[in-house]
């Protein structure tokens, strides 16, 4: 037995975490079943779109239309308990929270999210939104992104990082590359452009890898493999590199940074956590592998999938339908594929359309090349998936057309 807290409710469903995973699964129980008791514990105010700031950054979206009040995205009959979890205690069926009460339940879902380890790259905090140093990752930073896009003139060196995976939208970084280099073409500026990649190709499905080979070299910017951000010298404009043949130092005038990321701490000390510090799930039906009353979708869970909004889109079904099984409904019951999709902004106006599933098969929704970016997909990015996600997605319901195809052609 744990400590046992102050439990101040129970709830025969607790959700931890009122981001994009959670409040999809908290608004599909309850469009089925209003009365059902549903509560999720989110600490903040705020709720973001958060594949919009890649937009944002090119200067195609503004960050505004981003956000949205918590309030106005929490299903009207869940109960908000406006908190952060401090710990997990399954063996209670508790979570301790930071105010120290607990909350104990019938059934878990956990849908933390991730968390972006600033600190993991020396000097990188204090010099964020100054001396040219930028990210996407955040919404207080993706509108510098475009400022120092405008800004940069001939020979300048522009410089953008990838660290290890796994990390929430493996394709993001080099977005924000692709509208940069664009801008700059658009600008007539010849610029030194570069991406730096922990990682050794330039997308982890080879077939899509290749097509991003040609459209990075097409903007005459450098790849380079095997490089890892560790340290940021604002106020000097220089970045350094962990390599295999040690450390590197390269000057910038804009240097893009997404910082590694890892499971939250809170579920990494938990007994939640398998491998990596990550939720350990079944990875077809996102139920916990040793607590039969716990589930967890989203990118808090050691499913070897893309951690994107649209791997989310096809988990919460497959939750719900488990979930409402064990409650003694009558559920239709799937099994998540591994789908993810990650569109990819190669220039403004031009998105090459990235879908897969587990073991890196390639699916096409569309009956078109995949591997071909088109502008017909950009009014998908830039409206329609941002609309899907308001009033479709966060509203619970499912809906699965265009019906992603194997394309076994194309799969490596």
């Amino acid at each position: 037995m744990t400590d046992p807290r102050p439990t101040s409710s129970h709830h025969r469903i607790v959700i931890a975490g009122g981001g994009t995973a959670g409040l999809s699964v908290a608004a599909s129980l309850l469009r089925e079943s209003p009365q059902l008791d549903v509560a999720v514990i989110e600490p903040s105010d705020d709720h973001y779109y958060q594949p919009g700031w890649t937009l944002v950054g090119g200067g195609d979206m503004r960050a505004e239309d981003t956000h949205r009040r918590e309030a106005d995205v929490m299903p009207d009959k869940a109960t908000w308990i406006k908190d952060a979890v401090a710990g997990f205690a399954p063996d209670d069926n508790r979570v301790d929270l930071a105010s120290g009460a607990g909350v104990s339940y019938d059934f878990l879902v956990v849908a933390l999210g991730l968390q972006i380890d600033w600190d993991a790259i020396d000097g990188l905090p204090e010099t964020l939104g100054a001396n040219g140093v930028t990210s996407n990752y955040r919404y207080d930073l993706a509108p510098y992104t475009h400022e120092l896009a405008r800004g940069l003139g001939n020979g300048a060196n522009a410089l953008f990082t990838q660290p290890a995976m796994p990390i929430k939208c493996a394709g993001a970084p080099q977005k924000a590359l692709y509208l940069t280099a664009d801008t700059l073409r658009r600008r007539g500026v010849q610029a030194n452009v570069a991406f730096y990649n922990q990682g050794g190709a330039m997308f982890g499905v080879p077939a899509y890898a290749r097509a991003l080979d040609d459209i990075i070299a097409g903007y005459g910017a450098t790849p380079h493999f095997k490089h890892d951000l560790v340290a940021v010298d604002g106020p000097a404009q220089q970045a350094v590199f962990e390599t295999d043949d040690g450390r590197v130092t390269r000057d910038f005038d804009m240097l893009h940074v997404v910082p590694p990321q890892s499971a939250p701490d809170v579920i990494k000390n938990s007994p939640l956590a398998g491998d990596g510090g990550w939720v350990s799930v079944d990875k077809n039906r996102l139920t916990h592998t040793r607590y039969d009353n716990v589930y967890a979708l989203g990118d808090c869970t050691d499913t070897p999938n893309a951690k994107t909004m649209a791997a989310v889109r096809r988990q919460f079904p497959v939750l719900v339908g488990e979930l409402r099984t064990a409650l003694g409904e009558r559920a239709q019951r799937r099994e998540y594929d591994g789908y993810g999709a990650c569109p990819l902004t190669v220039a403004h106006g031009k998105v090459l359309l990235a879908e897969f599933r587990y073991g890196g098969e390639v699916v096409s929704s569309f009956p078109l090349d995949p591997r071909v970016a088109r502008r017909i997909h950009w009014p998908l990015k830039s409206r329609g998936f941002p609309w899907m996600y308001w009033h479709v997605m966060l509203n619970g319901r499912d809906w699965h057309w265009p019906e992603p195809k194997p394309r076994p052609d194309l799969t490596a």
